[in-house]
């Protein structure tokens, strides 16, 4: 029968992916033309505003009465609308059209205008975050890890252009892990093993492009063994990326051995094709300036973050606070 030849189900699943595209594309562009509309209802609102919440109640009233059965116009929803024309221009309108307007409420509500709901709604269109996973990330502060911190690392004297830039955006400091809390993990196997077990948290948390090699993976050099803490492949930068873990302060000679695992995984595990491993030290705590000099004759990609468990104190908050150590002393 003809359903049965390989020329037929190579011409039904050309077919059926020419469908899913356009339907996407279409979902897309009315989801666009939708937010644009938003935009310029709420001008019109905004340009009546002296009219006060009863102009908005009766507007409310009388669009659903004209156009019977269409959502998105309630009271709520047009005081959105007017607050995301009050702080969004013609410009950034156009960016927010690549993104749900559910998650645009979302950043209304959470975000002031600026460089941060930018960022936010860039980011939520590159990465396709869900709404839980945008409001995630507001939460663990990732604009301000991601761009703001101190981050440390030698990746613009060690990488090409534009791989240096690419590590630098991807580097983050500190790295959350809260499906990991501090009293389950006393030692470093105990947070490897957290994260393994949490595998989808642990590579949303490190970024886009980011593929699960192995733990503890396996290295034979000369004729030694070697063992890796957490093996990656990041399909972005095209590149290993090893990563050590140290459940304790930075110290100078932590990147001597990870330095030593980026040369081994050059030699032994990249191909012609894959460009230079890049080597990522956790600590839990580090002082930029001796990180910094730790990195300068340091040949190998290296960056340097700490890292937060889930139970673990903010800082605004843990440098008020006693440690263990004090109450046990004033005890």
């Amino acid at each position: 029968m003809l359903v049965n030849t390989p020329g037929y189900r190579d011409a039904l699943e050309r077919v059926v992916s020419i469908i899913r595209r356009s339907r996407a594309r279409a979902v897309q562009k009315a989801s666009a033309e939708m937010v644009r509309m938003y935009w310029l209802v709420g001008n019109v609102l905004n340009e009546r505003s002296e009219w006060g919440n009863k102009f908005i109640e009766t507007l409310s009233h009388d669009i659903r009465t004209a156009f019977p059965g269409v959502k998105g116009f309630s009271v709520r929803s047009l005081k959105y609308m007017a607050k995301f024309a009050c702080e969004v221009d013609e410009e950034l309108c156009s960016s927010c059209c690549t993104i749900p307007w559910g998650h645009i409420m979302l950043l209304l509500d959470r975000t002031a205008p600026g460089a941060r709901r930018i960022w936010y709604i860039n980011a939520t269109a590159k990465h396709g975050w869900s709404r839980v996973e945008l409001d995630h990330q507001i939460d663990l502060k990732l604009y301000k890890r991601q761009m703001l911190s101190g981050k440390v690392s030698n990746f613009d004297r060690t990488l090409p252009s534009p791989e240096s830039e690419l590590a630098q955006q991807v580097l983050k400091d500190p790295y959350i892990f809260d499906f990991i809390t501090a009293k389950q993990s006393r030692q470093e196997h105990d947070i490897e093993e957290g994260m393994v077990d949490n595998v989808t948290k642990l590579l949303l948390e490190l970024g886009t492009g980011f593929a699960f090699m192995g733990r503890q993976y396996h290295l034979s050099v000369g004729s030694e063994d070697f063992y890796i803490d957490l093996l990656f492949y990041n399909v972005k930068l095209r590149s290993y990326v090893v990563i050590e873990l140290k459940n304790e302060r930075f110290k100078p000679e932590f990147t001597g051995q990870l330095g030593f695992y980026v040369a081994a995984v050059d030699g032994e595990l990249a191909t012609d094709v894959d460009n230079p491993t890049i080597g990522l030290l956790l600590c839990k705590t580090k002082d930029d300036v001796v990180a910094e000099y730790s990195l300068r004759n340091i040949n190998a990609p290296i960056g340097v973050s700490e890292y937060r468990l889930g139970d673990t104190l903010p800082e605004e908050y843990e440098r008020y606070l006693p440690s263990p150590e004090d109450l046990q002393s004033r005890l």
